[in-house]
């Protein structure tokens, strides 16, 4: 079948589900037409290798990778051999210790790269990456899909005014591997900073066996606060307090709605989200990691990129 020039789109990691989500939200329209929500593009090729030690997303890569094949994507052998076939990346592998591995090819080739959270598994990987973005002007952005939920697209400050302050709320379960809030906790504290805006100045932490409290205090006094969950059901949500009334924020709504966000990334080449928000991002999880170790104490976010932790 014959694509529209410079509309084919890269997997890297069949690892987890986002990467057949993302594949079947972008195939679903006509790839030749040009028209409909995802403008022509198309998922075409992939390379399935992901996480190289978390052995239960390692076994589902074979699953993944028969579910992308059905949906027409080739499956190549290399990132060299995938970069030759497509013309932007997703990098989706779950395991946020092998994206620098994997991103650097695609930066240092020009590849507009979306990378899905988190942005690196260590504060000097998610640097690294940025600096390699920025120096071979490579458009890259990472993020959770729920920054890109409907209440949090639509919010309308004309209606609510000045945003004061938020409260959000997601699972925060752990990966050993990781710094504990960067596993799935990253959701909802995305959901705070993209309500919030960058800017947050110290965070606290007040945690317990199956919860997580953060208090996040920005740099112009505003209060934003995030609470995770490591038990009862699943939930993601919050709320925005406004200057002339508050809003709730619904939950997760699939993965369309950050599809859409890659395609319009990949046809623009802006970045709906900087990295230098990104990098505060972690930064914050990081600056509450130190919280919990201080005993709760506050403690100021760094999010230099030249900030060694």
């Amino acid at each position: 079948m014959q694509y529209p020039k410079n509309k084919s789109i890269g997997i890297i990691g069949l690892d987890a589900m986002h990467a057949v989500a993302l594949t079947k939200a972008i195939n679903s329209t006509n790839p030749s037409s040009g028209a409909g929500d995802y403008l022509g593009y198309r998922v075409t090729a992939a390379f399935p290798q992901g996480s190289k030690l978390l052995e239960y997303r390692i076994e589902n890569i074979p699953k993944y990778t028969a579910a992308v094949k059905e949906m027409g994507v080739k499956i190549v052998g290399s990132i060299d051999e995938l970069l030759q076939e497509v013309d932007q990346v997703i990098l989706t592998s779950n395991d946020g210790h092998v994206h620098l591995e994997q991103a650097l090819p695609v930066i240092h080739a020009g590849k507009t790269l979306f990378i899905d959270k988190p942005l690196a598994g260590s504060w000097p990987d998610a640097v690294a990456i940025y600096k390699a973005a920025e120096g071979y002007r490579t458009p890259t952005f990472s993020s959770s899909s729920l920054r890109f939920i409907s209440g949090i697209q639509q919010l309308d400050q004309t209606k609510t005014g000045a945003v004061l302050g938020a409260h959000t709320f997601s699972p925060a379960l752990f990966e050993p591997s990781l710094p504990e809030l960067l596993w799935y906790a990253i959701h909802g504290i995305e959901m705070l900073f993209a309500v919030m805006g960058a800017g947050c100045d110290q965070v606290q932490r007040t945690f317990t066996q199956d919860y997580d409290l953060l208090t996040g205090v920005w740099k112009d006094g505003r209060i934003g606060t995030f609470r995770g969950s490591r038990t009862g059901k699943t939930a993601y949500g919050g709320t925005v307090f406004g200057e002339h009334g508050n809003v709730t924020l619904g939950g997760f709504e699939g993965y369309e709605p950050l599809a859409l966000a890659i395609v319009n990334f990949f046809e623009t080449k802006i970045p709906p989200v900087k990295l230098t928000e990104t990098l505060e991002i972690i930064a914050f999880i990081l600056a509450a990691e130190e919280s919990k170790v201080k005993g709760g104490r506050p403690v100021k976010v760094k999010a230099r990129p030249d900030w060694q932790p």
